[in-house]
């Protein structure tokens, strides 16, 4: 039975650093094609929200930005019982929602193992689209993590995707899709983004 594997991203792309997990899932999207097993999510701040969609994986990658008393861009990898304790002191809503999120998918039976991967944010206050050049520059650190996360899990057939590629081996949700999203990860079509 293959495991089914989700690569979260979270946060609010409108305040500069904030938008860290979003814009990593954007560019593993942008160049990577993963086994059908394998799938992107942009989960903005939608919290409690993502429960049905959490609840559906095997294994949990997510990545956002974490305020852990570091310097601006210092990389972070939190499992067990970490993730709670550091989600808390972040304070950040979607952050806590997404925490309730994960703890709710125990009434269901289906918590899956979870991985977050995190950066230090340098500015979440400043109202842009833009990630600050600090964190900016460890966007591809963190696609580094991701990758041997995947690869720890045995995902070690994904490619490069080449400009003119119309595969469809995984499958990436914007915050407007998952909005209109009906029904089961299993039944979704694919579609170029």
């Amino acid at each position: 039975m293959t495991h089914h594997i989700m690569v979260l991203g979270i946060g609010n792309i409108l305040f500069s650093d904030e938008g860290f997990g979003i814009r990593v899932v954007e560019k593993l999207y942008d160049l990577y094609e993963f086994p059908e097993n394998v799938s992107l999510v942009d989960g903005g701040v939608l919290g409690l929200n993502l429960m049905g969609m959490i609840s559906q994986a095997d294994h949990l990658i997510v990545i956002d930005a974490i305020r852990n008393k570091g310097s601006a861009g210092d990389l972070y990898r939190l499992e067990g019982d970490a993730i709670p304790e550091r989600i808390r002191a972040k304070n950040s809503l979607h952050q806590i929602d997404f925490l309730e999120a994960l703890t709710l998918c125990q009434a269901l039976d289906k918590v899956p193992k979870t991985v977050i991967l995190g950066v230090e944010p340098e500015d979440m206050e400043t109202l842009s689209l833009e990630l600050t050049a600090t964190i900016r520059g460890k966007i591809d650190r963190v696609i580094d993590m991701v990758l041997a996360e995947l690869e720890l899990l045995g995902v070690a057939d994904f490619e490069v995707k080449s400009k003119k590629s119309e595969a469809c081996g995984n499958f990436y949700f914007s915050l407007s899709t998952f909005n209109s999203f009906k029904g089961t990860i299993d039944n979704v079509s694919c579609n170029t983004v």
